[in-house]
């Protein structure tokens, strides 16, 4: 068997997170013996008119980090249409950011949510700065428990890198009650760490990069949950 995954982002051989994520895959893809195929797909390069013929051929859909990317609305068509058809999708570092922006803006109508990122002045800042950026460091996360993300780790702790400047701001956290996203995880000082959507096959985002273990050759949970869900969908 053989997969199609879309790494949504804008790539740069330079990115710690580009050089593993492709490694990572291959881990995965060993681990649950099929080929994983991928694809680099520019966010500036994406019709939301057009998004279907885009990436209708992929059974996974990865927004990768390094943002802020050349086309805001490119990364929020990818990350929409992997909501709303079902298809098994990924988002760390900045696509998680992202996953966010687009469920509130898109799903739950509030169109001047933001990134302050790229707009300082946002009326609706949803992503925000880090009270300390976290620049290659590890930290300490608690998972949700019964959450999707905790089930495929198979603990309650983990310990993962981050790099990012930016994050969900925690007092709009509060959107998210009763709703099909939810955050599913939280660093010990109470910020949001990752979301997951409890009605889609698989719809997770992390502030982290899971990804970093393929460059230390290591199968990760995460990524080969992402790899089994694919396979799921391709069926």
């Amino acid at each position: 068997m053989t997969v199609k995954i879309a790494l949504i982002g804008d790539f740069n051989p330079d990115v710690t997170a580009h050089q593993a994520i492709p490694k990572a895959l291959e881990i995965a893809g060993n681990r649950a013996g099929i080929s994983v195929c991928h694809d680099w797909i520019a966010t500036a390069s994406i019709d939301p008119e057009n998004i279907a013929s885009q990436l209708g051929r992929y059974q996974g859909i990865w927004c990768v980090p390094a943002s802020p990317y050349q086309s805001f609305d490119g990364a929020l068509a990818a990350i929409g249409y992997a909501r709303r058809n079902k298809v098994p999708f990924l988002g760390t570092c900045g696509g998680y950011q992202h996953a966010v922006l687009e469920y509130v803006r898109n799903e739950l109508g509030f169109g001047n949510a933001a990134n302050a990122e790229i707009d300082p002045d946002a009326e609706l800042p949803i992503i925000t700065p880090l009270v300390c950026a976290l620049i290659d460091q590890d930290g300490g996360i608690d998972l949700v428990k019964n959450s999707l993300i905790q089930s495929r780790y198979g603990q309650d702790r983990i310990t993962e890198t981050y790099r990012c400047s930016y994050g969900f701001n925690r007092d709009h956290v509060g959107l998210l009650e009763g709703r099909s996203m939810r955050v599913s995880a939280w660093d010990r000082d109470g910020d949001p760490r990752a979301v997951e959507i409890v009605d889609h096959p698989f719809f997770i985002g992390t502030a982290f990069q899971p990804e970093r273990s393929g460059l230390r050759g290591e199968s990760h949970p995460l990524i080969s949950a992402f790899v089994d869900a694919t396979m799921q969908f391709a069926t």
